[in-house]
């Protein structure tokens, strides 16, 4: 499939800027199997859950990986934490390329060579950051991150640190929408997918199938895969919140991954953690990339935001659902005004 396929054109107007008020007040536009569709808010989600299914979430947790630095001639310098190499040291990526000292606060510095960053601070790193970082709002939102994104860009489940970008279908969920989906008997579990700049990276190539992700670290506790394969064999369903969620437990459904976790086996693909060890967890990178054509091998449901033309969010969806029936919900969504992208409105597809 060619990549100009995935593209569209939406209204600058249709751009979320900010949250909205309320993080389950957002719309819900549901897609049914049949084409039909229904005009929701999200808060409506539990009208679509049924006892016995399993809703699957990402708990990773957004860090200020946006810095600004002063060079000694006094210019600015903005820049976003990639992946850490070493000890105090982070691949980085900036607008402009520049090799030598810059000061972030008082007592926090770094020294920049070639996209990497080598930082002297007192205290610690993460605290710093915390104190002088900002968030990475991604680049069309456009207006300087706020004190309040720190809260807002951030599920309020998010507890494993690591992502440069938030698992955006999550952030409409509220504590008392999840204490109901509980209630209602629907299992509510949580794995770790770190997003990194691979999920946003724009495909180069005109063909698809060329395209190459980045690997992405992924933690998932073996118990869930079991609960998994239980759910789905009863007749339940396994509705995952988000392309990173879906990435995660589709790569390591697939066999797509690589193992970190020493406590962990491969066994025809996949891993099976020693029992006689600590932990059952399961960590490792999936590069996983999917697009129409590819057959889920857990996800029975997905709730996701709108997102970018010609992203390879967009792809996953469009493989979930179909390429059409996505085509017509998107304009459908333009012409009921639903806000788009990270703190914009959901779809759940049923």
């Amino acid at each position: 499939m060619k990549v100009a396929d995935f593209d569209f054109s939406l209204p600058d107007s249709l751009v979320a800027k900010n949250p909205s008020e309320k993080r389950d007040g957002s719309n819900l536009l549901v897609l049914h199997r049949d084409g039909k569709r229904d005009h929701k808010k999200f808060h409506n989600l539990l009208e679509y859950l049924n006892a016995g299914d399993i809703l699957l979430l990402n708990n990773t947790r957004v860090f200020p990986a946006r810095l600004t630095g002063i060079k000694p001639t006094g210019g600015r310098i903005e820049f976003l934490l990639l992946k850490e190499t070493g000890p105090d040291t982070w691949e980085i990526l900036s607008r402009k390329q520049y090799n030598g000292s810059l000061s972030i606060a008082e007592g926090f510095s770094a020294e920049m060579e070639g996209g990497v960053a080598r930082f002297t601070y007192s205290g610690d790193f993460m605290d710093n950051l915390w104190r002088y970082g900002d968030m990475p709002l991604p680049p069309y939102i456009k207006r300087r991150p706020e004190q309040t994104d720190k809260e807002r860009y951030q599920t309020i489940y998010a507890e494993i640190q690591g992502s440069i970008a938030a698992p955006t279908a999550g952030l409409h969920f509220t504590g008392e929408l999840i204490d109901r989906i509980k209630a209602k008997g629907v299992k509510v579990r949580y794995l770790t997918l770190h997003v990194g700049i691979g999920t946003f990276k724009m495909i180069k190539s005109e063909n698809i199938e060329e395209h190459s992700m980045d690997s992405e670290y992924f933690e998932i506790d073996a118990d869930i895969i079991d609960e998994i394969k239980k759910t789905k064999a009863s007749g339940r369903r396994v509705i995952s919140v988000g392309t990173t969620t879906t990435r995660a437990i589709e790569g390591y459904m697939s066999g797509n991954f690589r193992i970190h976790d020493t406590g962990c086996t491969i066994q025809d693909n996949h891993a099976s953690c020693i029992m006689n060890h600590e932990s059952s967890l399961i960590s490792g990178a999936t590069d996983i990339f999917i697009y129409p054509g590819y057959e889920f091998k857990a996800v029975d449901c997905l709730i996701t935001n709108f997102h970018l033309p010609r992203s390879t969010p967009l792809m996953l969806t469009s493989a979930f659902c179909g390429f059409d029936r996505l085509k017509e919900a998107y304009s459908a969504a333009i012409a009921h005004k639903y806000r788009f992208f990270s703190y914009g409105d959901a779809m759940l597809i049923l």
